[in-house]
């Protein structure tokens, strides 16, 4: 046994993870040139590998509940291309406008046919409300009625989505409140669909980058696209929902959350999944809303994030044979990594989801929480 092997072997079994072991969440090694690579990589090596099919885990969600819980990814230093990442994300603002459209081709546009095949019936790309749900159709529509009672939806509004997907709330709210929604998002693919699914409702889908909307609306959501935005725009970003929202109206944002501030996101994820992306931290949002907005109410349900991530990998696995044929396998274990890593994060407590309803003056005698 090589030194670097015993090195990583003892960081897992600090986080009760066993090479070659017998519970689900041990890993496999098939290529004995791993731990080499992922003491020099980190965690993109860590990815990568799994991609190229070097380790197996019957666990993913699993494994990484583990190893985050243990910290085991603050014991491992961190390698070159992280610190250079984070020099980058200081000195250019890897979101502004003329980059903002890269995360629409680089995943949203990655394929119709993925989405349809892993999401909800709605194509509800967040997370659900598992409170009294039984299952995702339910979870994701119960999110989409909490959105809707938070900012106190009544017919004839015109609403606002900033980061729209396919056009899911627009055409909930349509249909179920009455009111007209304007959606944008930076994906093409989106686009196209949105506007079909959303045929004959009042809901107009438009490729376009939040900071060129222009009109004036009674409420503004926007749901799981702030995570795009970057530290440098936090403050830009609400302004323009400030300028874009009625004095009386509310701002609902739901984002994924950290629980430190930083100025980057995983290397292996901004790699593969979500290029220029960071999770903001609480003292992030509330420097960017101070002086802004009034906080009328911080709703976290992380804890379903990990549900919703498990319902989304089970379809993704169950209809995988249904979209192979326009996807490669590394395509296949490169997804499975990033759901069930991502669903390991939020059951460690390591990701938030943050509900968070502001208002430009303070909603007179106070505002109603809803759960």
């Amino acid at each position: 046994m090589t030194k670097k092997e015993k090195m990583v072997r003892s960081l897992l079994g600090e986080a009760g993870i066993v090479v070659n072991g017998s519970s689900p969440a041990d890993i496999k090694i098939r290529n004995p040139e791993f731990y080499k690579r992922v003491l020099a990589g980190g965690s993109l090596a860590l990815g990568e590998s799994y991609m190229d099919g070097w380790w197996d885990c019957e666990r993913l969600d699993e494994f990484f509940n583990r190893l985050l819980k243990a910290e085991l990814d603050k014991k491992v230093k961190r390698n070159l291309r992280i610190l250079l990442y984070g020099c980058a994300a200081l000195v250019f603002n890897l979101q502004s406008k003329s980059r903002a459209f890269l995360i629409g081709e680089k995943h949203y546009d990655a394929g119709n046919d993925l989405y349809e095949n892993m999401l909800d019936k709605r194509l509800v790309y967040t997370c659900g409300y598992w409170k009294n749900a039984n299952n995702l159709d339910e979870a994701q529509e119960a999110k989409l009625d909490l959105v809707c009672k938070k900012i106190g939806l009544k017919e004839g509004q015109k609403i606002l989505d900033i980061g729209c997907g396919w056009g899911s709330f627009a055409k909930y709210a349509a249909e179920k409140y009455k009111v007209s929604v304007v959606g944008v998002t930076v994906s093409a693919e989106q686009v196209k669909l949105g506007k079909k699914l959303c045929e004959g409702l009042p809901v107009d889908i438009r490729l376009s980058d939040y900071r060129d909307v222009t009109e004036k609306f009674d409420h503004i959501v926007s749901l799981g696209m702030f995570e795009h935005v970057g530290y440098k725009n936090y403050r830009t970003y609400m302004e323009v929902a400030h300028r874009l929202l009625k004095d009386d109206g509310l701002f609902l944002l739901h984002t994924i959350g950290g629980n430190e501030s930083t100025i980057s996101l995983d290397p292996w994820i901004e790699k593969y999944i979500f290029p220029n992306s960071m999770l903001p931290s609480i003292k992030q949002i509330s420097g960017a809303i101070e002086g802004i907005f009034v906080m009328e109410d911080w709703h976290n349900f992380s804890a379903y994030y990990d549900k919703t991530l498990m319902a989304w990998y089970e379809n993704f696995k169950n209809n995988w044979d249904k979209i192979k044929a326009n996807y490669d396998d590394r395509f296949r274990r490169m997804w499975e990594y990033y759901l069930l890593s991502c669903a390991g994060s939020f059951r460690a407590r390591k990701n938030q989801l943050w509900q968070i309803v502001l208002s430009k003056n303070g909603v007179a005698g106070g505002y109603e929480s809803i759960r």
